[in-house]
């Protein structure tokens, strides 16, 4: 089911680019913004997980550094069949982690010093199997299209604006030139809705797939109220908010509106159907 909804809002987002682009250029329009979005795919394919740890200062560690992490991620990646990823260690205060990597194959899964110090072993399997679930349904790869699908269209919706300034005073032209404006503010807002939707879905698949893998939905659901809980007090300093979407939790502080464009569903709603889990495991 989830993988259904995901695949539609995939296509969604493809069909409002091209029909974007062909309202701004043309046929000439789609193809190139069919293009520019696939430029975008490849480089994030390729590089973005390299960009995400260096931005965060991640340093990888070894099984000597810390065996019990690397036992947790080893066995839990065995029992999802995928290769086990590297591991790495952000040094910030507040817990949090995330999964990154173009495929199974090239996976890294990071954690903060703050998740180490604050949550128990069994939380940390919970965290950690939420992250595993991710990579091993390729989410980073699905998360990566949905952005840059969503970034072009951002795009050309600014071309789009430039349009509308540029052939304003085209009286003949008026009624193309008022929906280049109308579909110029209204695109990059159905993008975001449709982004958004993906990655709620993805975050709530992970969240059964995890509790699934450890058997441990109670403590998934523990690990997100303490995260949730320490955001709030000390979201993370500096960072990008662009990267919102790789924690298991926000780790951003935002008002009432960014959390209504939240890349990530409600943590009560995801600890109640987590805990909901626990009486069918």
């Amino acid at each position: 089911m989830n993988t259904a909804k995901t695949t539609l809002l995939l296509i969604g987002l493809t069909l409002l680019l091209i029909f974007i682009g062909q309202l701004v250029a043309g046929m000439a329009g789609a193809i190139f913004a069919f293009f520019l979005a696939l430029i975008m795919n490849m480089v994030s394919y390729w590089w973005s997980d390299k960009i995400v740890l260096r931005m965060y200062r991640a340093k990888e560690i070894t099984p000597r550094d810390n065996p019990k992490l690397h036992q947790i991620v080893e066995n839990l990646a065995l029992a999802a069949g995928i290769p086990k990823p590297k591991v790495w260690l952000i040094p910030l205060s507040t817990p949090n982690a995330f999964a990154t990597g173009r495929n199974p194959a090239h996976a890294s899964v990071a954690v903060t010093q703050g998740l180490l110090n604050t949550l128990s072993m069994e939380e940390i399997e919970g965290v950690l199997s939420h992250e595993i679930a991710h990579i091993k349904d390729r989410d980073i790869l699905i998360s990566t299209i949905a952005a840059t699908l969503a970034g072009a269209i951002m795009t050309i919706a600014y071309w789009a604006r430039w349009a509308f300034f540029l052939g304003g005073s085209d009286e003949e032209g008026g009624g193309n030139v008022i929906g280049l404006l109308a579909i110029s503010i209204l695109a990059p807002l159905a993008a975001l809705l449709i982004q958004l939707a993906i990655s709620r879905t993805r975050e709530y698949e992970a969240d059964r797939q995890g509790a699934v893998l450890s058997g441990k939905p109670l403590y998934l659901a523990s690990a997100l109220e303490k995260i949730e809980m320490w955001t709030r007090r000390r979201p993370f300093p500096g960072g990008s908010p662009s990267t919102a979407h790789l924690f298991i939790v926000n780790p951003f502080r935002g008002d009432w509106v960014v959390r209504l464009f939240s890349t990530h569903p409600p943590t009560q709603e995801r600890t109640r159907r987590l805990k909901a889990m626990a009486h069918l495991l």
